[in-house]
């Protein structure tokens, strides 16, 4: 898999105004029924959510809403375990439970071993954020086959790997929620193909929800705006981010714990309804 935040830009990539700190997940294809009993999704014991790129950024700040909600929660990441380690003490520390697992979720073989470590583990999945992703932000005449390919390999394959393992194994009346972002609505110059994988994303959710029709499993996606990261802060310069700021109707970027509200409120009992949706969360940027 690709944590987002293990991930650095490359020198060549284009350092323009970047909408939507990076997530990801995809599709289902070939769903297969649920095998475990019927669950009630929200606050409480017994509960077990996976959180793919969650050593940091908005993806740690989700593990440890959850795992405040009541969840179990594996930390998922690719390339820095301090950081998931950290993020695991900090969840502990605070009474929870916690594993760190290291996949690479552009590997479908990676994707189930998360998922069985999870498994042996916590006995069961009940919420599954598909956050991991990166960006490629490059004009689409200058962007290379290399950077193309791994955004298709992470991005959309990767996301897509996710779906399918959490539409065999999450339990009935679960979650499923993965990330777009609002460049996939925006439509920036030099984010055609990041933006087209973030798309693909909120397609996957839509069709997913409906090809677990009668699982009570609610399956959406978020497309957050700008969000006070260290992804976004090292591909924005500070002209770019007080202009996002300045077009904000809040007045301000969003933060980490703005989008894992958003994913808890869904994840608990009262969001059950909202269901195949793509909840644009970037303060009224657009």
């Amino acid at each position: 898999m690709t944590d987002q935040n293990d991930l650095q830009p490359p020198a060549s990539m284009s350092r323009r105004g970047l909408l939507g700190a990076v997530a990801i997940a995809p599709l289902a294809a070939g769903v297969v029924a649920g095998t475990a009993s019927a669950q009630t999704t929200g606050s409480g014991t017994g509960k077990a959510a996976i959180v793919t790129g969650s050593s940091r950024g908005i993806g740690a700040a989700v593990a440890k809403r959850l795992a405040r909600e009541g969840y179990t929660v594996t930390v998922n990441f690719i390339v820095n375990r301090d950081l998931a380690n950290a993020v695991v003490r900090d969840i502990e520390s605070a009474g929870g439970k916690a594993i760190a697992v290291q996949a690479d979720i552009s590997d479908s073989d990676a994707v189930r071993r998360l998922f069985d470590e999870n498994d042996k583990a916590f006995g069961g999945v009940d919420v599954v954020v598909a956050n991991a992703g990166i960006i490629r932000q490059t004009p689409m005449s200058d962007m290379t086959d290399e950077n193309f390919n791994r955004l298709i390999d992470v991005n959309m394959k990767g996301g897509f790997y996710t779906m399918r393992e959490a539409a065999r194994r999450v339990r009935n009346n679960g979650r499923i929620i993965t990330l777009s972002s609002t460049v996939a609505h925006a439509r920036l110059p030099a984010t055609g193909p990041y933006g087209a994988t973030k798309a693909a994303q909120e397609i996957y959710a839509n069709v997913l929800a409906k090809e677990l029709a009668g699982r009570m499993i609610s399956v959406n996606a978020i497309a957050p705006g700008p969000v006070n990261t260290t992804l976004f802060t090292d591909l924005n310069n500070a002209q770019a981010i007080a202009g996002f700021v300045q077009r904000t109707p809040h007045g301000r970027l969003g933060e980490p714990d703005d989008i894992a509200n958003i994913i808890a409120a869904l994840c608990s009992s009262d969001g059950m309804w909202v269901n195949g949706q793509t909840i644009l969360a970037n303060g009224g940027l657009i």
